[in-house]
């Protein structure tokens, strides 16, 4: 191993434990439970600010995936917290969902099942289960998968409907976010669901679940991924019409790592090769959004023929793994120079050198993107993930 390679995993190594320091010395809601719900790029937490199940989902995966690592007691034990206030005040026991969000004092504000939340809550609750073996979170875990099975999937169709009321009831906006377009089907669901899938099927060996994600893969690999751009496709109506969105430089080197990792637990032979000549395609695409400084832009808007021109945390924390995939696949240093310039763009523009953690992200003239630290779509698992990924990848 090269002493650059080497350097780099020390490197991450100290920046998993910064931002696990920081989710635990300034996110602890002492007051209310649980964690704060919002925390403003200036770390000044919002008083009374809603608490989002992402988030909350979210932080479970991160503490517990990290203890498998760090063996720290106190890592277990936020991992709890987020388990037992996941349980008793995000997971809807009488109707078998997840509010979308509750207030401060724990009374349910959203109350929507938004189908992405509930995967990220199996998402969380299995890693949990993986080093707690606490009977509770992985009933959770189960339910909430057979629940999307019954409500959100589409048995003419394949693939998942995106979001219900409470009692699992058609509703009419089905967006994650105000940015995205209101559309029955989504990639982005499709791949979280996939994942958190994936992750339930490592703790229960159930054979329907596991057809389930092969089902699953094959449905991306017809709808979602452009075999001749290698770029993915956003959004589509429930008979699969496409409604052409910009290209999300993030979502596809995302999705070139966590597919084939998916493809892999499913144990699928043709879909594992398929999936890792995809890895190969998304990230050579990708790079079509990556800067001379070694940042990787958020999108490109297609209709306007321009860049967005944000380069967000997470779209960082993502090409790590995406491109260091890639030269695990190929053998091709070339991937391996952009993982180390990208992070040595992170480390110079999205680190908060002073306070931890990682900034929103930058715009084009290096101005901060003054958005929250923490709060409902700002959460510890990209860049988490990003480190824990790459320390278990590089062999020392």
């Amino acid at each position: 191993m090269s002493i650059q390679l080497k350097q780099l995993k020390t490197e991450l190594s100290a920046e998993l434990d910064s931002i696990l320091k920081y989710w635990s010395k300034h996110t602890l809601d002492n007051e209310n439970g649980g964690f704060i719900g919002q925390i403003d790029c200036n770390d000044h937490i919002i008083a009374n600010a809603e608490k989002g199940a992402v988030l909350n989902a979210r932080i479970l995966w991160t503490f517990s995936s990290s203890y498998k690592v760090t063996k720290k007691e106190s890592h277990r034990k936020i991992a709890q917290r987020a388990f037992e206030f996941l349980a008793d005040h995000f997971y809807d026991a009488e109707f078998g969902g997840l509010f979308w969000s509750i207030n401060a004092d724990k009374t349910p504000k959203d109350t929507k099942n938004q189908i992405y939340a509930l995967a990220f809550a199996i998402y969380g609750l299995s890693e949990y289960y993986a080093i707690a073996k606490d009977e509770k979170a992985l009933e959770i875990a189960i339910n909430l998968y057979l629940k999307i099975q019954e409500h959100s999937y589409d048995p003419i169709n394949k693939g998942y409907f995106e979001a219900f009321t409470r009692d699992w009831q058609p509703i009419d906006d089905l967006r994650l976010s105000d940015k995205d377009a209101n559309e029955k089907k989504t990639m982005n669901t499709h791949l979280h669901i996939l994942e958190a899938y994936a992750n339930l099927l490592k703790v229960w060996k159930d054979k329907k679940l596991q057809n389930d994600i092969t089902e699953l893969l094959e449905t991306i690999e017809k709808y979602f991924i452009n075999t001749q751009t290698g770029h993915l496709r956003l959004f589509f109506d429930e008979n699969w019409i496409e409604k052409p969105d910009v290209i999300s430089y993030g979502h596809d080197i995302e999705a070139a790592w966590l597919l084939l990792q998916c493809a892999e637990i499913s144990e699928n032979q043709t879909l594992i090769e398929n999936y890792a000549q995809y890895a190969i395609q998304m990230a050579e695409v990708t790079k079509e959004g990556l800067d001379t400084d070694g940042g990787l832009w958020y999108e490109f808007d297609t209709k306007k023929n321009e860049l967005v021109a944000e380069k967000h945390w997470w779209v960082q924390a993502e090409a790590l793994i995406g491109f260091y995939n890639a030269y695990q696949l190929t053998g091709d240093k070339s991937y391996l120079d952009i993982v180390y310039k990208n992070w040595k763009f992170i480390k110079k523009h999205i680190l908060d050198k002073q306070n931890g953690e990682w900034f929103w992200g930058i715009n084009r003239d290096y101005s901060l993107i003054e958005k929250d630290k923490a709060g409902f779509w700002k959460c510890p698992y990209h860049n988490s993930r990003a480190c824990l990924e790459l320390i278990n990848r590089i062999k020392t």
